[in-house]
Order: structure tokens, then sequence, then C-alpha cells
């Protein structure tokens, strides 16, 4: 899987952009991508040194309107703790 396959956007939210602070960045990655793949992902883009992964399979919520009912898509949240003194210039000004 190439690396841009990998990490499909970041998040930016207020509790991901306050985790900024503890060097720690939040992106929606492929389903299918697992810890080892992310890293090397953010690592190859970014240039940037990786501590830790953690990620988490969010299922899709029931969403309704009218009488019909359906759900929104399933999606993996990865946070990426990054060393000391790297940081992502795409989060920088938020």
């Amino acid at each position: 899987m190439d690396a841009r396959d990998v990490l499909i956007r970041p998040v930016v939210t207020e509790k991901s952009t306050d985790m900024i602070s503890q060097n720690k960045y939040t992106f929606i990655v492929d389903m299918r991508a697992n810890k080892t793949q992310i890293k090397q992902a953010v690592e190859e883009i970014f240039k940037v040194k990786v501590n830790k992964v953690n990620t988490v399979r969010i299922r899709g919520k029931l969403r309704r309107q009218g009488r019909s009912e359906g759900r929104t898509s399933d999606y993996k949240k990865a946070v990426v703790t990054l060393a000391d003194g790297h940081s992502i210039e795409l989060f920088e000004g938020l």
C-alpha cells in the first residue's frame, strides 16, 4: 500500500488541535492499514520521526431522514505521537 493511500486526511477538531501541544497529530487512515504502515507513511510524507501510533476503529452512526434510515461510513482514526523536536507544518498556525 502506497503512503498516500494510507493517510486519507487530517482531523481538525478542537480536541485534536489541543493535542498538537503534546506533539500528537490525528489522521483518518485506511481501514486496512496497520500501525506499522501508518508510522512509515507519516515518516515518509512529512519527514518526521514517529514514536508511537494509537488507532481506533469508529463505527458509523445511525442517521434518519424522514422515514428512511441509513448509516454513516465506518472509519479508522490514528493518533500519531512524534519525537521531541519534530512537528508537521501542515498543522502550524491552527
